[in-house]
């Protein structure tokens, strides 16, 4: 079951990202143009990921236990450090650069052709790599 939810939602989510424009680089790097050519439409692609996930959260915050059973973790505390903020700025830059972040990566895969894949291959590179010299995942992993 868990797997058919998964498969679903991953589902839904690409699709939103096609509809949206997401996976259009040009659209994504004009709404990173403040200075140029600046495209806000994605403003209401924000708002409309935005908005459901504060009533979720506030669901969640009062349940022991998701719908399929397994138990929601407690929030974490909020650490803002070198670490976050580099990995954000790095994150945007990369965003910036190619007009694309790891979800729209992934669904261009299907139709972006060669340059999808190379750029792919580098971003799971790079997070491997990120991985193996412990620069992210030292936080803690749900149950």
């Amino acid at each position: 079951m868990r797997f058919l939810i998964a498969l679903l939602a991953g589902g839904l989510f690409g699709a939103g990202l096609l509809t949206s424009g997401m996976t259009n680089t040009a659209k994504v790097q004009g709404w990173l143009d403040f200075f140029g050519a600046w495209d806000p439409t994605l403003a209401f692609v924000l708002g409309g990921a935005i908005l459901p996930m504060l009533v979720a959260w506030q669901i969640a915050a009062r349940r022991e236990r998701a719908i399929l059973g397994t138990p929601i973790p407690a929030p974490s505390e909020p650490v803002i450090d070198g670490r976050l903020i580099g990995g954000s700025a790095l994150f945007g830059f990369g965003w910036a650069l190619v007009g694309l972040c790891p979800g729209p990566a992934m669904a261009v895969l299907g139709f972006g052709g060669g340059p999808a894949w190379i750029f792919f291959a580098a971003m799971a590179g790079g997070m491997m790599l990120a991985g193996g010299l412990g620069l992210i995942g030292r936080g803690k992993t749900r149950a």
